[in-house]
């Protein structure tokens, strides 16, 4: 588990799998705030708003964080949504299957991406020796 960070910047793989995950995520988050939503209002609860609200803002920082992965607070964050994913299992129970689901993509990127931008580092070191042989 050596590749598993918090803080930095991932390699060029590892950002690319790791912002389509939480990109994707986004979008997975909002349809869940508008199930939280319809739920409130049949239910006749007044915070069918506030539900859509702060589903929305989380799907937007879902997506805003796909691309704020160069800096390296960017995985911090992305480490951050994916629990507040998990949260929104208290109004919407089946969110829990998502929190888990994307938590899991969210490791294998980080881990695959991390052993894919060292395989890259080993081939092109093999690359230029051999051009240099």
């Amino acid at each position: 588990m050596s590749a598993l960070i918090f803080y930095g910047v991932p390699g060029k793989m590892a950002r690319r799998l790791l912002a389509v995950v939480i990109g994707t995520q986004g979008l997975v988050v909002f349809f869940g705030a508008l199930v939280a939503r319809s739920l409130a209002s049949v239910g006749g609860s007044g915070t069918s708003g506030s539900f859509m609200l702060t589903g929305s803002v989380l799907a937007v920082l879902c997506i805003l964080d796909a691309g704020l992965l160069r800096r390296p607070w960017g995985v911090t964050m992305g480490w951050v949504l994916q629990i507040a994913t998990f949260a929104c299992a208290f109004i919407v129970p089946l969110m829990l299957l998502v929190g888990l689901l994307f938590g899991a993509l969210w490791l294998t990127a980080l881990i695959q991406g991390r052993a894919m931008d060292e395989h890259t580092r080993q081939v092109d070191a093999a690359w230029h020796a051999a051009q240099d042989g």
